[in-house]
């Protein structure tokens, strides 16, 4: 989906119909598309169509070039970077939330949180941080429904800043995601706009839908009405 949208971003003659066969299904599950091939063929054939935000991060590549990619579900700052980068890098049999869980825990383990500096448009915020999550869509991470709010076509994203958690914090509130019910939580804010930054002293992972393509410093910014999407009919 990632690529596809980086093809066809703002073009208008062009619709897309989703078959769910990735990791962790979490485009699919923001728009209800069925993950069983009959149903999720049904409303690529019959379907209607949502137009959609997409977002545009502008980060460092690896090289150290500048690097500037589209995204469709939901990106993040820091150490869900080196989550998806761990799932991407070990084996998926047990599926997408198991690959995701097993990733978060052995990542969270070593990670050493650094100062994140962050501005959604006129807002900043500085602090020692695990994570900035930049929402366009609701899940990530095999199901986590992040930003339960967050909706795709309303010109904003939803971003998260996931303070200094503990262990303990961890085990309590991770489970929750899955349900959507890990907010308010006293480590973490819920912030909403257009723009996003995200800077630090050390260089940390920017993910965008799964994909890791390079590190902070990184600029997000919505792009309103930028993709048509076959969803199942009302």
């Amino acid at each position: 989906m990632n690529e596809v949208v980086n093809g066809i971003a703002g073009r208008d003659d062009v619709e897309i119909a989703v078959i769910p066969r990735g990791t962790g299904w979490d485009f699919a599950r923001t728009y209800e598309i069925p993950h069983k091939l009959d149903g999720a063929v049904e409303v690529a054939l019959r379907g209607a169509t949502r137009t959609i935000d997409l977002g545009r991060a502008a980060y460092r590549a690896w090289d150290g070039s500048e690097g500037e990619t589209h995204f469709a579900n939901v990106a993040s700052a820091g150490m869900s970077g080196a989550i998806a980068q761990r799932a991407n890098d070990t084996t998926k049999a047990l599926g997408g939330k198991v690959s995701y869980l097993w990733a978060t825990v052995a990542v969270f383990a070593r990670w050493q949180n650094s100062e994140l500096r962050v501005t959604v448009d006129d807002e900043s915020r500085v602090g020692h941080m695990h994570d900035v999550v930049v929402a366009n869509g609701k899940t990530f991470g095999g199901g986590m429904i992040i930003c339960p709010d967050a909706e795709p076509d309303d010109g904003l994203f939803d971003v998260l800043t996931i303070g200094d958690l503990t262990k303990r914090d961890l085990l309590t509130t991770l489970p929750k995601t899955f349900w959507g019910k890990h907010l308010p939580h006293p480590k973490a804010e819920l912030l909403r706009g257009a723009v996003v930054t995200v800077d630090s002293d050390e260089p940390l992972p920017v993910e965008l839908d799964g994909e890791q393509p390079g590190t902070t410093p990184v600029r997000f910014e919505i792009v309103p009405r930028a993709v048509r999407l076959r969803v199942p009919a009302a």
